[in-house]
């Protein structure tokens, strides 16, 4: 299954475009630049208010229930075989989260753009400056995809050596390796999981997926089970994105992540490389 495209490659006509600017330093940043202008027609899915359930637990950047997805997906107005054009700032791991959720969702046709929003303009790409856009919903029912989500027991096995999947850190080393944490109490990365950093995905400030292969198959051979995470889930995705562009055929994303794995005071860390 392909997840990254090129504009020159994607299927544009009767695409749906939705639109994942955000900021992890100012949550209001997506929302304020989709207002002054978007692809003309993309609606707006913000990481804090339609792809997480912060009141919800589990790590920094929870899950939605279904029930609020499958309302998300209606007042969108998506149906399950709708071409589906996903884009962000170019290089980053919004459009990737809610490419993952489509996928949770069950819409196979949904492609994450390589280029971000400004190269997308000067490619001539229609704009528009409508602050709502407000499509005519749909009564879809999503198929979902329970397999590609990891749960915290499943990881709880891996980690104590009973499971069989691969798990694989896309934070950056040093907190991988418990060097420096900015962010959460504590350091250091889920026991057995191996470490590869999700900026490696990306050249110039494009996602380069088979730059990569040779690096992530030096991790996880294309046939093994593989469960990717982060600190919240966010910069998993893009993980799970590209070792899907790269044959991958079992791969889960753990959600909560390591922000997750620590709520629980005795679970176990490790702190080396």
């Amino acid at each position: 299954m392909q997840a990254f495209v090129s504009f020159e490659k994607a299927q544009t006509e009767n695409a749906k475009w939705i639109d994942a600017r955000f900021s992890l330093q100012n949550k209001d940043l997506g929302k304020e630049k989709y207002n002054e202008e978007h692809i003309q027609n993309a609606v707006h899915w913000d990481l804090a208010d339609d792809l997480s359930a912060e009141s919800e637990g589990g790590g920094r950047h929870p899950l939605p229930s279904k029930e609020c997805l499958t309302k998300l997906f209606r007042t969108s107005g998506l149906q399950l075989e709708d071409t589906i054009l996903i884009y962000d700032e170019g290089g980053s791991p919004f459009a990737a989260r809610a490419w993952w959720i489509l996928q949770y969702g069950g819409f196979t046709n949904a492609r994450i753009l390589i280029e971000g929003y400004e190269e997308l303009k000067q490619k001539g790409v229609p704009v528009d400056h409508e602050t709502f856009v407000s499509p005519a919903q749909s009564s879809v029912e999503p198929d979902w995809q329970d397999q590609l989500y990891a749960s915290r027991r499943e990881v709880e096995e891996i980690a104590a050596g009973n499971g069989q999947a691969m798990l694989i850190d896309a934070r950056a080393q040093e907190r991988y390796s418990g060097e420096n944490e900015p962010i959460d109490k504590k350091a250091g990365h889920i026991p057995t999981a191996r470490n590869f950093d999700w900026e490696q995905l990306k050249c110039n400030g494009r996602y380069d997926v088979q730059n990569a292969a040779g690096s992530l198959e030096k991790i996880a051979k294309t046939e093994e089970p593989v469960v990717v995470y982060c600190g919240s889930g966010v910069t998993a995705s893009p993980l799970f994105a590209a070792l899907t562009d790269l044959g991958y055929s079992n791969v889960k994303l753990y959600v909560g992540s390591f922000s997750d794995w620590i709520s629980q005071e005795d679970a176990p860390v490790e702190t080396s490389n």
